[in-house]
């Protein structure tokens, strides 16, 4: 149960939404964008969070886009995890997030939520970071659309008031080689010990990682390594892990060096599916 009482709010506009947050922000109710509201359920319960009114914007119609049109792909922020498995424009955004949670939850959990949540893992990211996707914010002075490797940085950075509405995705990235494979110590449910995503494009394999450390990144160093040749995929997977510098991540799930070794294998499935064995030898 969660311990505190909130004023519920269901904008029809992005306007709508935007002058809400503004004026209950002013009568100090520290208002909260959201649009599965599950992660605000699991963490007002523990006392991690705390608010005097929430602003669901899953009836905003720009959040709820989920089609291809003048060559991109719309993924609205209250789109759900379910839906975008179902629908399957996106078949590495499909199967990344087929893996999060358990079906009941992923009715629940929306594209935006998950990119935006406290969790520290946010796997639905992964896929729009090696598409180079760009993020469709509004705020009090308007909307704005920008690349997201400019407003993602450990997680996305918005302004006071801002909310994410849209990702949009190049089409020309959906159907690419790809490979999005999640780890998990036990059970088949439950949170990632570690998920890689990869995309082959033009040749190169692009890879991003959820996990490892407190926040999801695409691995740009790492790639650059992974796609030489001329040395063994051993070679190259020893020299691009050693490329890492991210804080290292120990909890319940697993030591940083478990994840490492996870990983290194990781990367050698991956390879394995893209590239085929002929390749391994460099």
């Amino acid at each position: 149960m969660i311990s505190f009482d909130f004023e519920y709010y269901l904008p029809a506009s992005i306007k709508e939404a935007v002058q809400l947050f503004e004026d209950l922000h002013k009568k100090e109710k520290a208002p909260i964008y959201f649009s599965g509201g599950t992660e605000i359920i699991t963490l007002g319960r523990l006392n991690m969070v705390k608010t005097g009114a929430v602003i669901d914007i899953k009836r905003i119609p720009e959040c709820q886009m989920f089609n291809v049109q003048q060559e991109s792909l719309t993924t609205g922020a209250a789109v759900t995890l379910t839906n975008i498995d179902e629908v399957n424009l996106f078949p590495l955004l499909s199967k990344t997030v087929s893996e999060i949670a358990d079906r009941t939850a992923r009715n629940k959990i929306t594209a935006g939520g998950n990119i935006c949540g406290q969790i520290f893992y946010r796997e639905a990211v992964l896929p729009f970071l090696l598409t180079d996707s760009h993020m469709i914010i509004a705020g009090r002075r308007g909307t704005r659309t920008v690349l997201i490797h400019k407003v993602f940085n450990q997680k996305l950075i918005l302004e006071p008031g801002e909310f994410l509405v849209q990702i949009k995705t190049d089409q020309n990235y959906l159907n690419q080689p790809f490979v999005s494979i999640k780890k998990r110590r036990q059970w088949n449910t439950g949170y990632p010990l570690l998920t890689v995503a990869a995309l082959k494009i033009n040749g190169a394999i692009r890879i991003a990682i959820s996990g490892l450390t407190t926040y999801p990144f695409r691995a740009k160093e790492m790639e650059e390594i992974l796609n030489k040749r001329g040395i063994s995929m051993d070679q190259r997977i020893d020299q691009a892990i050693q490329t890492l510098q991210v804080p290292p991540l120990d909890d319940s799930e697993g030591s940083f060096p478990y994840r490492l070794f996870v990983l290194k294998n990781t990367l050698h499935d991956i390879f394995d599916q893209l590239e085929g064995e002929e390749e391994h030898d460099g």
